[in-house]
């Protein structure tokens, strides 16, 4: 297996359906899909295919205890932190392959030490202050896209 080009991480994801979105979305960019546990759901088949995750099998994945598990696992690259809380927008951000684009919960968001370890690496996408927060997935989905076109877009 190649390396992955990105590592999506999804720090205590609770909605099957966002974690399924943001899996096809790595599937489809060369991504890989970490998931920091405790889930808001389960892992099994049943689950998965609830949420759209029939093809499941072709993503390239792993399911880890806590973050320290996960920086043993990937220890390279640059982490890169998405926060409503930020105020330097993602696009202002200088991409490499091998970089890892960390999310929280839809409930609570990231934990305070994770938001504050690095706060340079802290982006956020920008919106009018009607909207309160973007959906996980669409977020991701966004990050991840923008991520792409600044290391050379996909091959066609």
């Amino acid at each position: 297996m190649t390396e992955p080009r990105f590592h999506v991480v999804l720090h205590q994801p609770e909605i099957p359906p966002n974690t399924g979105n943001i899996g096809r979305t790595c599937l489809a960019v060369g991504a890989k899909l970490w998931l920091i546990r405790p889930l808001g759901f389960r892992l099994d088949e049943k689950h998965l295919k609830r949420a759209g995750m029939d093809y499941w099998p072709l993503l390239d994945w792993e399911a880890v205890d806590d973050w320290a598990t996960y920086r043993e696992r990937q220890p390279g690259g640059t982490i890169w932190t998405f926060t409503k809380h930020a105020s330097r927008p993602m696009w202002e951000a200088e991409f490499a392959p091998g970089d890892t684009l960390l999310f929280g919960s839809e409930s609570s968001g990231l934990p305070e030490p994770l938001m504050t370890r690095d706060p340079d690496r802290n982006l956020t996408l920008p919106m009018r202050p009607e909207v309160r927060s973007l959906n996980l997935a669409s977020t991701a989905t966004a990050a991840l896209y923008e991520a792409v076109r600044q290391t050379g877009g996909l091959p066609t």
